[in-house]
């Protein structure tokens, strides 16, 4: 099945649970006027299909005391041995690192970290990024105010 095969119930289907993921079949039908069943089987094909990847509730950054969000570009001297590779791995064990992308541009990687001030944002820093072999520079930009941070996709 490709983007195009998806039809208006697929697509709405996938826009609602992006909002709200715990919606049941029930509830899904109901918005859609489809039967529970209709609702469960589409919900079903598409989590089998790889549209649906997983489900996860959206957690308040202010609340859980992670005042500190930051956009930190990588770039390594050589990349041509393990180095990124290893880096790679490494950015996996740290669940402050929200993401790490490698990337086009002056930097080889931007990742998106959060901690809890400052002080704890530069122990990671030190320990998680700047210990990494090969990394030449570290450049982070601190986010002041968030205007837009939600990761529904279009559909």
């Amino acid at each position: 099945m490709s983007n195009d095969e998806l039809d208006a119930a697929d697509r709405e289907i996938l826009r609602l649970l992006q909002g709200d993921a715990s919606l049941s079949s029930a509830a899904l039908g109901e918005r859609l006027a489809l039967t529970v069943t209709a609702c469960w089987r589409r919900r079903k094909r598409l989590e089998e299909l790889g549209y649906i990847t997983g489900y996860r509730a959206a957690l308040s950054r202010a609340r859980l005391g992670l005042g500190v969000l930051a956009f930190v570009e990588v770039r390594f001297g050589d990349q041509s041995g393990q180095s990124p590779e290893k880096f790679e791995r490494a950015m996996q064990g740290h669940p402050e690192v929200l993401s790490c992308h490698e990337v086009s541009g002056e930097a080889d990687y931007l990742l998106t970290v959060v901690a809890r001030d400052l002080e704890a944002y530069g122990r990671l820093i030190e320990r998680a990024v700047r210990r990494q072999p090969g990394v030449v520079s570290i450049k982070s930009s601190l986010a002041l105010r968030e205007v837009k941070a939600h990761a529904q996709l279009p559909v």
